[in-house]
């Protein structure tokens, strides 16, 4: 199916640019009253529609997985025989760059132990609360966040890949518009993806650039101020930049591939120089215990303390994963053309998540054991919850060189969500051409670093990073069409393929 791309992308660059503009001028011009505006919202959506959100989150988990079952699982994403345009480790090397590796460097010591201090059931510092913390954890980290995603990269390969249409947020839409995903519609629909995406990165940018000023700070005195971490969201911007611009294999699959390289080595360092054989014992019973609440906490069934720790937690990751999955959903549909739907499926639903576990297990419950025979981790966290990852490293040799590194896998990881963040806004406002012109890519990354920047120095990050939350539940209910529209495609293809 030919696609008239210039008819589409003016329509969404610019009014993207403009709804960008209008939002950060709202943000920088009146920050106090911004930020009321945002969290009131935040605050009414998660409160009022939390219960949409625990449904749903279920729900995309169980239709993921019904996607894969069958003959149906066995169609190809592309051309029937069509190879998968990755490897298998460069696959997973970017599936899991783009989707969470500056979220479990920020919270992989600081979520477990925050549960652990202050759980929403039950006393805090003892074993039952060390089990809970980690439950929990994996709960908010595991399946249910990547079926999300899954749901969103599915739709928008298959019709993207098999189907012929743009690779765009509005083509998951076809079977419910018809070709009117190509008028305003569909203009509205990837206008206010491309507002999440890019409000988004901008407060992940924000969380990586204090992380990174954290480390240096303990390592080499570093002021801690908002104009160094402005300084530093332009030295890694330029780097971001540099990386689109080369592309997604020379540019974000080479850096994702090196930074899950040094992700693993500083994983591997913990492991072994901290309490080795408690993180052995802890992972297996961390798992059992997740696959036992799964179902309950799933479903709502079993409640995790009160409404405002809900609000604060469980309910918060669901709106802001269903509101990143645009970006997300986009980003890995864009690697794995020519993977069938059983394969996309089992690997962003299982690796990504049996990697979390791993992750917060060998930091957050290394952190606790830690913290038991040599205290002060879990107070530095409660001071600054940037401090965890170096408050556990300071405890264990090496620390300067195991900091040095840590930084540099946030930086990392800060480029490549910011790449492939940009690689995403740049394919919307280009109506889903999979390869956007270089001016425009160079574009939406400068924008990215100039927002964060604006943001920090404004004082506004916390009402923007509502903002972009507050984009999930529109994206919820967009969602669950979704699934009705490629339930109704995949089941008679795969009729018609039995």
């Amino acid at each position: 199916m030919e696609t008239n791309w210039s008819r589409i992308e003016p329509a969404v660059f610019l009014s993207s640019a403009a709804v960008v503009l209008l939002l950060l001028v709202f943000g920088v011009a009146d920050a106090d009253r911004a930020k009321d505006v945002f969290l009131g919202l935040q605050d009414w959506i998660v409160g009022t529609w939390g219960w949409l959100f625990v449904g749903s989150t279920s729900l995309f988990l169980l239709f993921a997985i019904w996607c894969a079952i069958g003959k149906r699982g066995t169609l190809r994403l592309g051309p029937e025989g069509e190879p998968p345009a990755f490897g298998l480790p460069s696959w997973f090397a970017m599936l899991f760059s783009a989707g969470m590796g500056i979220g479990i460097m920020f919270y992989g010591v600081a979520e477990p132990v925050t549960h652990f201090a202050n759980p929403p059931v039950g006393p805090s510092g003892t074993p039952e609360a060390a089990r809970q913390a980690m439950t929990i954890t994996f709960f908010h980290w595991g399946v249910h966040a990547w079926g999300v995603y899954a749901v969103m990269g599915l739709a928008i390969a298959y019709f993207g890949h098999r189907k012929g249409l743009p690779l765009a947020i509005r083509s998951t839409l076809h079977p419910l518009l018809g070709d009117r995903i190509h008028g305003w519609l569909g203009h509205a629909v990837d206008v206010f993806a491309v507002f999440g995406t890019l409000f988004g990165l901008a407060t992940s940018l924000g969380l990586g650039a204090m992380q990174i000023n954290t480390g240096l700070a303990r390592l080499f005195g570093a002021p801690e101020s908002p104009g160094f971490q402005v300084a530093l969201i332009g030295v890694i911007t330029a780097g971001a930049t540099t990386s689109v611009v080369l592309g997604l294999d020379r540019g974000i699959r080479r850096l994702s591939e090196l930074n899950v390289a040094l992700a693993t080595a500083l994983l591997l360092f913990v492991a072994f120089a901290g309490p080795t054989w408690a993180i052995l014992a802890a992972f297996p019973a961390g798992l059992f215990d997740y696959a036992a609440a799964l179902v309950p906490l799933g479903t709502g069934y079993r409640s995790l303390g009160a409404v405002g720790w809900q609000k604060g937690w469980t309910l918060f990751y669901w709106a802001w994963w269903i509101a990143w999955s645009p970006f997300v959903g986009m980003f890995i549909a864009r690697i794995s053309r020519g993977r069938t739907i059983r394969e996309f499926v089992l690997g962003v639903l299982i690796v990504p998540t049996l990697v979390s576990c791993v992750w917060f297990t060998v930091f957050g419950w290394s952190a606790l054991t830690i913290d038991a025979a040599n205290p002060g981790i879990v107070a530095a966290v409660e001071q600054d919850i940037s401090m965890g990852i170096y408050a556990l490293l300071e405890r264990l040799p090496g620390a300067g060189v195991t900091s040095l590194l840590a930084a540099l896998v946030v930086a990392i990881f800060f480029v490549t969500s910011s790449d492939s963040g940009s690689f995403v806004v740049d394919m919307l406002t280009s109506g889903g051409h999979p390869d956007p012109p270089v001016w425009q890519r160079v574009f939406w990354a400068v924008s990215e670093g100039v927002v964060a920047a604006v943001l920090l120095l404004a004082g506004g990050l916390a009402a923007l990073q509502s903002a972009a939350i507050n984009t999930g539940l529109p994206f919820c209910v967009i969602l669950l069409a979704v699934c009705g529209g490629l339930g109704r495609a995949l089941w008679s293809e795969g009729r018609r393929a039995s």
